[in-house]
């Protein structure tokens, strides 16, 4: 009964909170959680920029634009061609905003420090080169655009129309009728 009691003293005196340090662990240096005061606090979870409206999406596009015509094309914009198409209004374009700016949001998360010497690396590896080849292949959302440097085209392809099922559903939709009439499905 002894060994219990001292064991359950034991297991409560670790449970307790910590008491504070009266001066500063030799650990703050490397940012250890609990041994160094508190934790920095979470940055706040980026949202992808096509769920963004008015005026936060527009100061978002503007950044990403800087970034974009500042860093991304200078250093990794090649030329120009029908197998690499660009578009100087690539702005209007959606899907490539989307790419764009889910390549910017993880260049930064590789830049940071934490993400060590290799950040870049991985960057380059697993982001740039798919999302640059999906942005500007021949048959990609760029195609009916520039494709000369000599020629500066901008047009929006179609996208596909909804699918059987949503027409199916939406014309099956009863269409209202009037007061004491009862209503009759979509034709």
């Amino acid at each position: 009964m002894e060994q219990s009691a001292q064991q359950a003293q034991q297991l409560d005196h670790l449970a307790s909170a910590p008491a504070p340090h009266p001066s500063p662990s030799p650990f703050a240096a490397f940012g250890t959680p609990g041994l160094g005061g508190p934790p920095p606090a979470a940055p706040p979870d980026p949202r992808p920029i096509l769920e963004l409206e008015g005026e936060e999406y527009e100061d978002e596009l503007d950044a990403l634009s800087d970034w974009v015509d500042d860093f991304l094309l200078p250093v990794y914009g090649a030329e120009v061609t029908t197998a690499a198409p660009w578009c100087l209004r690539w702005q209007e374009h959606d899907d490539v905003v989307a790419w764009l700016h889910a390549l910017w949001l993880a260049y930064q998360q590789h830049r940071d420090p934490e993400a060590g010497p290799s950040g870049l690396f991985i960057w380059h590896r697993d982001f740039l080169t798919h999302a640059v080849a999906a942005i500007r292949a021949p048959g990609g959302p760029l195609s009916a655009c520039m494709t000369s440097p000599d020629r500066p085209a901008h047009r929006l392809l179609p996208g596909p129309p909804p699918s059987a099922r949503t027409e199916k559903a939406s014309a099956a939709e009863p269409v209202p009728s009037g007061p004491g009439e009862p209503d009759e499905p979509a034709s």
